[in-house]
């Protein structure tokens, strides 16, 4: 029973390759019938130029006895055309499986990225909380851009190979029948010393995935502009060069060690088989000096051993490929096969244009998956249509995490959230966000120009929508980009050729311009203004209720100078609604809200 159990688990893991043979044929059904084309007739034409070169020896040696010469050349002629035509089409054969396969190479490339970037985008913002999924990322994006071509390059060996190698048996077995059983022996530890060692190093990158990843973090660092300040005003290049360097060298020593067990068992190997291969050699030259065979068969069949002998240790080595191959595709498989929890219902509601009563969140609850630390609890609140709701609290508090939970890029743990009556759940998650247009205090720098920055928070206009530069203007980003070498055609961040750089609170009036354009019936600003200097965020909130036109809106602040034109103020502690009401009531309750306000007018007195 565990014999056949284990039979049956070897059978489930060739599976696998099935699905990817479907993604290599998925990316480019023409290239893949080109390339098995090609591999058929690669395979069929050394066949063909040994057996030529047999005859033509043959021939040549009747000349030795032949009274008539010239008659012998003359038969000698059409084998000659024959290895000729051979010659040219292998030669172009060649060149076009060059082409062929780096070709079809890219364009599974190409596919497997893109299966990559969907599954990433559409996985639930909490796998990024979990150093788990950043390891399968790490491991499928290592292995996606190059194994299923590899897996089609091992399989057409294996087809090549094969074709040309049970041609060769076939003449070395009319020689006699023993060499197959001999071949086949001198083969096998290769393979086997091949496949131990895929699983050990199968085994070691799984266990060394984080490491890897440190060692990327770190040389991100010491690389890209996010930290260069830091790294150069406290010092810190040879502290994290060294580190760097810590982590590779540990990574190369358990490396080297594992590939010089491996080449010493398979030198091993190799040098048996060639042993035993010479001994085959001498008994067809024995069989040749005796009398027992011709000069062309001495060139035949030393030609089908060797050939045979490459034939066999290739294919074997693709087949022991195709195993390891099969090991990795693991890695790629496990991301893939994510996943989502957030996803949409089967019957979606029809969402409503307009808003009637508005949102309301009753009890509750969540706690992000990494952490027992539950980040809101119990919460009640309701926004009305056309309504300006501020969030105010310390850092921690919830704010932001209540508006995660409005986008649904999380679902609450207990409780609902509702609009116009209906659980959001049951609405299309697309649907919903379009509704909804959020400048989260982390928002995005776009290394595009700076129309395309706006134009990013409606794309379903036309980027020359005269919108988009309304938009701009409300946020005060037009007073910005007509700065700007190129206006609103100027690339912005230092990427690319030609880029501007822009402050923080100038990227700020940007990412407010995308979305004020968003056509929505909730607009969240989280820390809207908090990198603008005192003016710039006057001159906003002057004109806010115009911006926002009828949407409902809601802001979070520790400005509490900013959500004093709120309409209701949810005051927010450790996840909990500890106080609520207009800016003048929460003042005469005299409690958190008071004590916040007081301090911060105090630093303007």
């Amino acid at each position: 029973m565990q014999l056949l159990s284990k039979f049956k688990r070897k059978i489930t893991q060739n599976i696998r390759l099935l699905p990817a043979l479907r993604l290599v044929w998925d990316s480019s059904p023409r290239w893949t019938v080109a390339r098995v084309t090609l591999v058929i007739a690669q395979g069929v034409l050394p066949v063909a130029t040994i057996y030529l070169t047999k005859l033509l020896i043959d021939a040549v040696s009747t000349s030795l006895t032949a009274v008539d010469k010239t008659a012998v050349f003359q038969n000698c002629l059409p084998i000659l055309v024959c290895l000729g035509t051979i010659t040219l089409l292998t030669t172009a054969f060649s060149a076009l499986a060059e082409l062929v396969n780096q070709a079809h190479a890219q364009r599974v490339t190409d596919y497997m990225q893109g299966l990559i970037h969907a599954k990433s985008i559409g996985a639930d913002l909490e796998h990024y909380e979990n150093p788990k999924y950043h390891d399968l990322l790490q491991r499928a994006q290592q292995e996606a851009p190059f194994r299923p071509p590899r897996i089609l390059d091992r399989l057409a060996q294996v087809g090549k190979n094969g074709i040309s190698l049970v041609a060769m048996l076939g003449l070395l077995i009319s020689l006699h029948w023993s060499i197959l059983g001999v071949l086949l022996v001198v083969a096998i530890p290769p393979v086997i010393v091949k496949v131990r060692y895929s699983q050990v190093m199968y085994r070691w990158q799984r266990r060394r995935t984080q490491m890897q990843r440190q060692g990327m973090y770190l040389g991100w660092m010491l690389t890209t502009d996010e930290c260069a300040k830091e790294i150069r005003l406290f010092n810190l290049g040879h502290l994290f060069s060294q580190r760097y360097q810590n982590i590779r060298q540990q990574l190369y020593t358990e490396t080297v060690k594992i590939l010089k067990q491996r080449s010493f068992l398979y030198f091993g190997t190799e040098a048996s088989a060639g042993l035993v291969i010479l001994a085959i050699f001498s008994f067809i030259v024995y069989r040749t000096i005796q009398g027992h065979l011709q000069i062309g068969d001495l060139v035949l069949y030393s030609q089908a051993l060797q050939r045979g002998q490459t034939n066999l240790r290739d294919l074997m080595k693709s087949g022991s490929g195709l195993y390891e191959d099969n090991l990795f595709l693991v890695n790629l498989y496990e991301f893939l096969n994510l996943q989502p929890k957030v996803v949409d219902p089967v019957c979606p509601r029809p969402f409503p244009l307009p808003f009637q009563s508005g949102i309301v969140f009753k009890n509750v609850s969540f706690q992000y998956g990494a952490t027992t630390r539950q980040a809101l609890k119990n919460i009640n609140l309701k926004i009305r249509p056309g309504e300006v709701v501020a969030l105010v609290g310390e850092n921690g508090s919830g704010k932001t995490t209540l508006i995660k939970l409005l986008c649904r890029l999380y679902d609450p743990n207990c409780g609902a959230i509702t609009i116009d009556g209906v659980d959001i759940r049951e609405f299309a998650i697309a649907d919903l966000r379009r509704q909804i247009s959020v400048i989260f205090q982390d928002y995005a720098q776009y290394y595009f120009t700076a129309k395309e920055n706006i134009w990013l928070g409606n794309v379903e206009l036309s980027i020359e929508d005269e919108r988009v530069i309304r938009a701009a203007r409300l946020s005060g980003a037009d007073q910005v980009i007509q700065t700007l070498p190129k206006t609103y055609n100027t690339v912005l961040g230092k990427l690319f050729d030609e880029g501007e750089e822009l402050s923080i609170g100038q990227w700020q009036k940007i990412a407010l311009a995308r979305a004020f354009l968003r056509d929505s019936q909730v607009i969240v600003l989280d820390e809207p203004t908090s990198a603008m200097d005192p003016k710039a965020e006057y001159e906003v909130f002057q004109q806010f209720r115009t911006l926002i036109q009828d949407q409902s809106a809601i802001l979070i602040s520790h400005r509490l100078s900013t959500v004093k034109m709120a309409d209701y103020i949810y005051v927010m502690s450790q996840g909990r609604i500890i106080e609520e009401g207009s800016h003048e009531s929460l003042l005469s309750l005299d409690g958190v809200y008071t004590t916040m306000f007081e301090t911060q007018a105090q630093n303007y007195r």
